[in-house]
């Protein structure tokens, strides 16, 4: 049966590059926030978030990201109410996705909130991405041309690396990429994943 590597990390620690270098390496990827955001344009998830948060966030019946983000981010409430009607739209995806790949031995789960949204209990072994808060912040603010109190207060809202790597099987500092990716490769070989040569 194929097994899930559950793959998360705080948000700039960088856990969606070393996703990608796994993927390069042979391993199939499901980067679970890209996936929300396809979930996000289905009528039938449009209509839910219509229903909870208003028509004032959509724009010409396009939800305005920004907007739905300054809420939920400034309010635990809301982001526990968006998370219950994105969540299991995405599980159901994923499942339909991993049916698909199941002739992989792993398949890799990326997601910023595996803990927080328990997700990490679907998974066979866990991978927390971490990096100093300070590159973490430089790399958001560059990123998503945001303020640091905009990602101070996003961090707020996740667990921190102590609570994460306390759950998790291997940790990777992304501080160095080129570090990082070698501790994807030693990963690779403990679990015994056949990696692309090319």
């Amino acid at each position: 049966m194929t097994k899930v590597i559950g793959l998360t990390g705080g948000i700039g620690s960088g856990k969606t590059t070393i996703a990608n270098y796994f993927a390069e390496m042979g391993v199939p990827l499901y980067i679970a926030d890209d996936e929300a955001k396809k979930v996000m344009q289905s009528e039938k998830i449009v209509e839910q978030i219509k229903t909870t948060f208003g028509n004032f966030i959509f724009e010409n019946e396009i939800l305005n990201r920004a907007k739905l983000a300054e809420i939920v981010f400034n309010d635990k409430d809301k982001l526990a109410q968006l998370n219950a009607i994105v969540h299991p739209a995405v599980k159901e995806d994923f499942e339909f996705w991993l049916q698909k790949n199941k002739k992989h031995d792993y398949v890799i789960y990326e997601a910023a909130i595996l803990f927080e949204s328990g997700r990490y209990k679907q998974c066979d072994v866990i991978i927390t991405i971490t990096a100093p808060e300070e590159i973490r912040i430089e790399r958001v603010v560059k990123r998503d041309n945001t303020t640091r109190e905009q990602v101070l207060s996003r961090m707020k809202m996740q667990w921190n690396d102590e609570k994460r790597i306390s759950l998790s099987n291997f940790v990777i500092n992304n501080s160095n990429l080129k570090i990082a990716k070698e501790e994807v490769v030693k990963i690779l070989k403990i679990l015994n994943i056949k990696q692309n040569q090319s």
